[in-house]
């Protein structure tokens, strides 16, 4: 007989008594009054802890008297309750060992006394869908008994025949050498050998029976073998759920981790933008400090110097301190006096001064961005003005006229006088005081002197085109412009003269002979047309009109000896400024190239074939193309987004970093907008609703 763990002073005087202690019986006995005094007292909570505090008055404290009468009262408590205060997840939490090192507590002591009625309880079965998959099934599945009963079965499938020599067949077609060996036997204990009874063949032969029927199993064993085999199913089945647990599990950390790395992408993203940003604003800081530099050294004789293009400026412009409080996306300002759509616009500088101009209208606005309010006209044009280009107090327009004119913002005032226009052509009514018929076509000096005696905003004009001039550009001392001539010049500002003339139609006629990537032939159909005179229809646009778009030239930009154009015949050309001649066509458009933008590695190009292409100027080919559901007419970029009118009521916003697109609707314009200006936070648009806005970015 075993003796069991004592749990109490009953159990105690058993194990005192068993067979075991057999020698000690008659001492026991003795032993039992004194047990029974010494414990009894400890039964009770009042004499326990009075027993307590009579021996040891200097040793315990509150606090282990209040241990001692709770284990006494929990002990009872639990033979009395039952199991309601402890189970398995309790026993789970409790100390393995029950050291000084740790405190133990009367929750401790209670789950020790309880712990052997515990283990001897059945494990609660689960319930709803933890009852198919439970840890125990899930343990017994993962036993390898499957492949034990499979390999016994087969053994009992076995039947004894002649040596056939399969294994050396099947080495043979592998390839091999057969070793000269016997298969050796299957490795399979006694006991779970069956015994078949074999069919004794007779002396007359019989014919060729099936395997099958040489053995019979019996029914034992085919029950034997039936249910292994479902046991194995269910095995199966316990497999598969958990399997399928796992991968929902997987799943779930994938979707997790996916959404975690989507979420660092768009930090890694936005880190990217504020590289960008700070790029910007170092060039920004660097340029500041050549101009405050070149500004302390003397300055040239010339009254009418030129500031830097502001369209290379990366830097974060200056502006107004409430600037900040505006919201993004929002346009907070509108300029309305024009009664016809805006051809042209551009501005100096945030909060600075704008120029605008529109159809139909030959005297282009000026207005006071910071009120918001049209301080002045500039006179003299006689058509309409359909390019422009502001840098400070300095402003180029170029007209349907034909002609450009300088312009000194600083002294436009409000009742500046009509310009009086005197050409080298010959032929024009000198009543009207217009112009002045002279037989040698000189221009007349008295009149003209006059007119630069009253000190207005008119400076030089430049002559030379013969068809209006619909695209310019200037830096420094040097502009150039393109007009429905066909042809391009080159003009010395300090002197007015026009020192070189870039003719597209011969151009086009001698290509350059190092082929450029793109789409051969790609020029849209109305080429031909640009023999003559130009005129291609508009796309409609979202409000329904279309136009005739009669700008052969497009857009010009230059940045030192590198010129791009942008013709009607859809191609964008590179030209050398030292030489005149272009060097490289990138074909891709189908349709008249409107607006055109680049930087020391991309043109950005719209064009009325409903698209906005980047080019990689190292390798002259298409970096990225944007699809639009209208005609591209204006365009500006930077390092981080592009900026687009796409013929409709809103403006659109490429994001270059995260290549996401967004508009800008908020108070925005009626009708679709053609021209747009933007400098670091701050945009300017013009409509055919005949509106500037002004934006917040």
């Amino acid at each position: 007989m075993t003796t069991s763990r004592p749990s109490s002073p009953k159990k105690r005087q058993t194990q005192l008594q068993s067979p075991d202690n057999a020698p000690s019986q008659s001492s026991a006995g003795r032993m039992d009054p004194v047990f029974q005094a010494l414990l009894n007292p400890f039964r009770h909570r009042k004499d326990s802890s009075k027993i307590f505090s009579d021996l040891a008055p200097a040793m315990m404290t509150p606090q282990i008297m209040s241990h001692a009468a709770t284990v006494s009262s929990h002990s009872n408590y639990i033979k009395n309750a039952g199991r309601s205060t402890a189970d398995f997840a309790t026993i789970a939490r409790a100390p393995l060992r029950l050291t000084a090192s740790r405190r133990v507590t009367s929750r401790d002591l209670q789950i020790v006394e309880a712990a052997n009625e515990l283990l001897e309880a059945e494990v609660p079965e689960p319930e709803g869908v933890a009852s198919n998959v439970s840890l125990l099934r899930g343990f017994n599945a993962t036993i390898p008994s499957a492949e034990k009963g499979k390999s016994r079965r087969r053994q009992t499938r076995n039947v004894d025949t002649l040596t056939l020599g399969l294994k050396k067949l099947g080495l043979d077609a592998r390839g091999l050498l057969a070793e000269d060996e016997h298969e050796s036997q299957s490795v399979v204990s006694e006991e779970d050998v069956v015994l078949v009874n074999e069919i004794t063949p007779k002396a007359k032969r019989k014919p060729r029976q099936s395997l099958a029927t040489t053995k019979t199993l019996g029914k034992e064993e085919l029950k034997r073998q039936r249910s292994e085999i479902l046991k194995d199913k269910e095995n199966i089945q316990v497999k598969r759920t958990l399997m399928n647990n796992e991968i929902a599990e997987i799943t779930t950390k994938i979707e997790a981790f996916d959404a975690i790395r989507v979420k660092l992408e768009q930090d890694l993203l936005k880190l990217q933008e504020e590289e960008l940003e700070l790029d910007d604003e170092l060039e920004g800081v660097r340029e500041r400090m050549d101009f405050e530099s070149s500004s302390n050294k003397s300055q040239t004789s010339s009254g009418h110097h030129l500031p830097p293009s502001s369209r290379r400026r990366r830097g974060p412009a200056f502006l107004p301190s409430e600037h900040h409080e505006l919201p993004p996306g929002v346009a907070f300002m509108t300029l309305s006096s024009h009664s016809t759509p805006i051809t042209s616009l551009d501005f100096s500088e945030p909060y600075g001064t704008l120029v605008s101009a529109a159809q139909e209208d030959s005297q282009p606005r000026v207005w006071d961005l910071l009120s918001g309010q049209e301080i002045g006209r500039l006179r003299g044009h006689t058509g309409t003005v359909k390019c422009l280009q502001v840098e400070d107090h300095v402003c180029l327009t170029g007209s349907d006229d034909s002609t450009i004119r300088l312009w000194d913002l600083r002294r436009v005032e409000e009742e500046d006088v009509e310009i009086v226009v005197y050409s080298d052509a010959i032929g024009s009514d000198s009543g009207d005081g217009e112009m002045v018929e002279r037989p040698n076509g000189i221009r007349n000096d008295s009149v003209a002197g006059s007119e630069r005696g009253r000190e207005t905003a008119f400076v030089r004009a430049l002559e030379g085109h013969s068809k209006a001039v619909t695209a310019m550009y200037f830096e420094d001392d040097c502009l150039v412009t393109g007009a429905s001539d066909k042809t391009m010049r080159q003009w010395d500002l300090t002197t007015g003269q026009c020192v070189m003339t870039m003719d597209i139609l011969w151009a086009i006629s001698h290509p350059p002979t190092v082929p450029s990537p793109g789409l051969s032939g790609s020029f849209f159909p109305g080429t031909a047309a640009s023999i003559g005179t130009f005129a291609v229809p508009t796309p409609p646009y979202a409000d329904g009109t279309w136009e005739m778009y009669q700008d052969f030239v497009g857009a010009v930009q230059f940045w030192g000896y590198a010129l791009v154009s942008g013709s009607g015949d859809g191609a964008v050309r590179l030209w050398d400024m030292r030489t005149g001649q272009p060097h490289r066509t990138l074909l891709g458009h189908t349709a008249p190239v409107t607006c055109l933008q680049f930087d020391e590695t991309h043109v950005v190009t719209g064009s009325l074939d409903k698209s906005l292409r980047i080019w990689d100027l190292r390798s002259g080919g298409i970096f990225e193309t944007l699809k639009y559901d209208r005609a591209v007419t204006g365009l500006q970029f930077d390092s981080r987004k592009i900026v687009a009118a796409t013929g409709e009521n809103a403006i659109k916003i490429y994001n270059r970093t995260t290549m996401q697109h967004s508009s800008l609707l908020t108070n925005g314009h009626t009708r679709p907008v053609e021209r747009i200006r933007y400098m670091d936070r701050y945009l300017a648009s013009g409509g055919r609703d005949a509106t500037v806005k002004i934006w917040a970015l």
